[in-house]
């Protein structure tokens, strides 16, 4: 019975950030943004496979980055973001994709290839969760809008790659499933300590 009450609070608590990600997702790009989002993403590669955060807002795992601050180059930017959200600095060694997503949350994200250079995994107030992975046993709880930028990281290297990916309801929905599962196993997680 706790057991359920506590799964029941945990499901309850998605609302209020369902509703901030569907402002963030539908309205605030097409009302209240001059500008396109520009996100930069890491790809980190260290001796233990890659380098992950699990975000708080919407549940699962997804590459660590963010948008730049006035006066920041790309670089910068995701170097800074990857030792804010864990913990850990990275040498970047270059942009090796940038997306055009179209649909929900139109945005551009330019990912780069890093090394860990140094610093140890920790959580942080929008990273609850960072961990290493093998990149042949990634969590069934990743975002599905990370597999593509991480295969093309894991790639022989080569020019940047330009891709299109539309996020339409199949991958909207395929998150809310992550972030069901991931909130459910957090419960499972507590009630094990």
């Amino acid at each position: 019975m706790i057991e359920e009450r506590g799964r029941l609070r945990r499901l309850a608590a998605a609302l209020p950030s369902y509703l901030r990600i569907a402002w963030w997702g539908l309205a605030a790009p097409r009302l209240t943004e001059r500008e396109p989002l520009i996100v930069h993403q890491a790809v980190v590669i260290g001796e233990s496979g890659v380098l992950l955060a699990e975000r708080d807002e919407l549940c699962g795992w997804e590459l660590p980055g963010g948008a730049a601050r006035a006066g920041e180059s790309g670089e910068e930017a995701v170097a800074r973001e990857v030792l804010e959200e864990t913990g850990v600095s990275v040498r970047v060694e270059g942009c090796i994709a940038e997306y055009a997503r179209t649909g929900f949350r139109p945005h551009r994200a330019r990912i780069y290839r890093c090394r860990a250079a140094g610093g140890e995994p920790r959580p942080s107030p929008e990273t609850p969760r960072v961990a290493w992975f093998d990149p042949k046993a990634l969590p069934d709880t990743l975002f599905p809008w990370c597999r593509g930028p991480l295969a093309d990281a894991l790639a022989p290297s080569g020019a940047t790659r330009e891709r299109t990916e539309h996020q339409g309801a199949g991958v909207v929905l395929a998150a809310l499933a992550i972030d069901l599962r991931t909130r459910l196993r957090a419960g499972r997680r507590e009630s094990a300590r």
